[in-house]
């Protein structure tokens, strides 16, 4: 049977409205509506003009419910610069990656979800307990994807061609996810992956909405990945920006972002503060990283598609059988197959196939 609501997930990864799809299939927009809303099943020609238009396999339309993200349970890094259409789009992409982590799950053992309720607690506190839980002591993160991948998040990423749409985080039952959109720099995404940690432990059971969320979650992002005593130890004192830009290798973070902690510390005034920020917009660090870092990827995904490989499985093959476009599940992925790499002591990702 046709199912609507793979409809309307379709057009919404596609960024198009009701009018918009019924203009490239050559119906009236309100013969969309009623496709949507289950009112009418589309005839055999309509699928296959919708299939075309949308770029989505016609037996896509065929499958069951997939659970849907909504706004209003997705933590997003930044919701006011977006559109809807943008919006939406990325929540689709979620959607997807749903089907695709429900797939993986059946064939491998992946870690349970290692995460504490942490609302309580001010985000600096909650950033400082949940390290000590995690016997992260006041060292750098080497890895953040691979550290949530250990605790049990599933970490996708976004390929959105628009920087407006930086990260966002769900509780899906008892599972934690993250997705990292990848257009922005590698700094700024391991930024956004600390960020979206704070919202899954300190904003699970609800508590503050828009934007003293988003302040908690960057206090939190900030404590967890530039703990105070380890910064105060390593800069007691700054009085030039080329300090900040050689320190921030330590912690693998933007120099913004470093300037801003260290203000927040005490440690640079707030005339200092200011000064920094007009030269590093002037030496354009805000779009490119001095001694920038490579992006953070899936280990996760990578030890499941190198097993996969033993097989000849590969992400093209999975998303035939899971009838996705391929682009859509390798835009999740990484963009990894298979591929081998150093692993350090905070990514294990704990994989063991069914």
């Amino acid at each position: 049977m046709f199912n609507p609501k793979r409809l309307t997930l379709a057009r919404r990864r596609r960024r198009l409205t009701k009018i918009l799809l019924a203009g490239a299939i050559n119906v009236t927009p309100h013969t969309i509506l009623r496709y949507e809303s289950g009112d009418v099943l589309p005839p055999d020609d309509s699928i296959a003009k919708l299939s075309r238009a949308l770029s989505f396999p016609i037996d896509f339309f065929f499958g069951p419910d997939i659970d849907e993200l909504s706004d209003k349970t997705a933590s997003f890094r930044s919701l006011s610069a977006m559109t809807a259409k943008e919006r939406d789009a990325a929540l689709a992409a979620g959607s997807l990656a749903y089907l695709f982590s429900d797939w993986v799950e059946q064939r491998f053992y992946l870690p349970k979800q290692d995460l504490i309720n942490l609302g309580v607690e001010e985000p600096e506190g909650a950033a400082r307990s949940l390290r000590q839980k995690w016997l992260l002591g006041e060292q750098p993160i080497k890895n953040m994807v691979h550290l949530l991948e250990a605790k049990g998040v599933r970490v996708f990423s976004l390929s959105e061609n628009t920087k407006t749409v930086d990260a966002f985080s769900v509780w899906r039952g008892d599972r934690p996810y993250v997705f990292l959109n990848t257009e922005k720099t590698p700094e700024h995404s391991r930024y956004d992956a600390a960020h979206e940690l704070g919202h899954l432990v300190l904003h699970k059971h609800g508590g503050p909405q828009g934007r003293k969320a988003e302040e908690e979650a960057d206090r939190f992002a900030a404590s967890f990945l530039m703990p105070s005593s380890d910064v105060k130890a390593i800069l007691p004192r700054v009085t030039t920006l080329n300090q900040i830009i050689q320190a921030k290798k330590r912690w693998s973070v933007s120099v913004a972002a470093l300037n801003y902690r260290l203000h927040k510390l005490g440690i640079v005034s707030d005339w200092l503060y200011r000064t920094f920020c007009i030269q590093l917009t002037e030496r354009g660090f805000r779009e490119k990283e001095p001694y920038g870092i490579k992006r953070e990827q899936s280990i996760a995904w990578r030890k499941v598609f190198t097993e996969l490989w033993k097989e000849k499985v590969t992400k093209k093959d999975v998303a035939n059988e899971l009838n996705l476009p391929f682009e859509e599940v390798n835009n999740l992925l990484f963009g990894l197959e298979g591929q081998q790499g150093a692993e350090d002591n905070q990514s294990n990702a704990g994989l063991r196939l069914i």
